[in-house]
């Protein structure tokens, strides 16, 4: 079996994937909020309440390639911990650990909406603004382990609606992820220009990584009319003659984390 773990800000959910890839166990519980050893606790026992297999955790950041601690975590309370390194102490087994948005991307990729394709790319649209890269169904992290982090680059033709640059909380201005989280949208309360915004930064994406499709995820993609209009704005965005790349929702809805946190152990693992 495949035990997954979703390490969220307000819950941690447990899932268990069968050789087939059913679900045979699933369980949340409350994220212990800025108490880093509760949240250890927590984990361990819905590894150990879901039984014998290997185990992914998806969490809020990354892991820093220069320390393997946690870095970039919107639940402060993992920043600079070796999260790793402790789970597998807790838990007597390795465990594999990722971003959350690779993990949604994964799962998408695997058997989701994006089921079938050679290159994914995977959007958050929530609280936040993340992505994650997959190609053959395999995530690609980066050599700083940050691939797919689109919320952060800026905006792409700011114009005088866009003006003046939004602050975000990491230091710098005109983020993506200020334009385009679900506060965001909530806030501007002009629904054609958020999905030209949208269709501006994901042509940024399709003009780099060409991917065969862009999966959303996040509570913004239960919004339906983003699928029929963006792909008509982006084109004029796009450096090709013709704009191939399907944009889709989620097939996995909000388990699409935890299940990405599965398949961190490939079927020959």
């Amino acid at each position: 079996m495949r035990i997954g773990i979703d390490l969220g800000g307000t819950k941690i959910e447990a899932i268990g994937i069968g050789p087939r890839g059913a679900e045979v166990f699933r369980k949340r519980v409350p994220t212990p909020r800025g108490d880093y050893d509760a949240t250890l606790a927590a984990i361990a026992a819905l590894v150990a309440e879901a039984g014998a297999g290997t185990v992914g955790v998806g969490i809020p950041g990354a892991l820093s390639r220069a320390t393997g601690l946690v870095k970039n975590a919107n639940s402060t309370w993992l920043i600079g911990r070796p999260l790793k390194q402790d789970l597998e102490r807790a838990l007597g087994r390795e465990v594999r650990l990722d971003n959350d948005a690779n993990c949604f991307a994964l799962s998408e990729a695997v058997d989701g909406a994006g089921r079938g394709a050679r290159v994914v790319f995977g959007v958050i649209l929530g609280t936040g603004v993340g992505g994650g890269i997959v190609v053959h169904q395999k995530i690609i992290p980066g050599i700083n382990a940050i691939a797919g982090e689109w919320g952060h680059n800026p905006l792409p033709l700011p114009d005088a609606r866009d003006l003046p640059l939004r602050a975000c909380y990491c230091g710098r201005a005109g983020c993506i992820e200020t334009y385009l989280s679900g506060p965001a949208r909530e806030r501007d309360a002009d629904g054609g220009l958020y999905e030209e915004r949208l269709a501006r930064a994901l042509a940024g994406v399709i003009n780099i990584l060409d991917p065969d499709v862009i999966v959303l995820g996040g509570g913004v993609s239960n919004v339906a009319r983003l699928y029929d209009n963006v792909p008509k704005l982006w084109r004029r965005h796009v450096f090709s003659d013709r704009v191939d790349t399907r944009l889709v929702r989620n097939a996995h809805g909000d388990s699409s984390g935890v299940r990405g946190a599965a398949w961190l152990w490939p079927p020959e693992a």
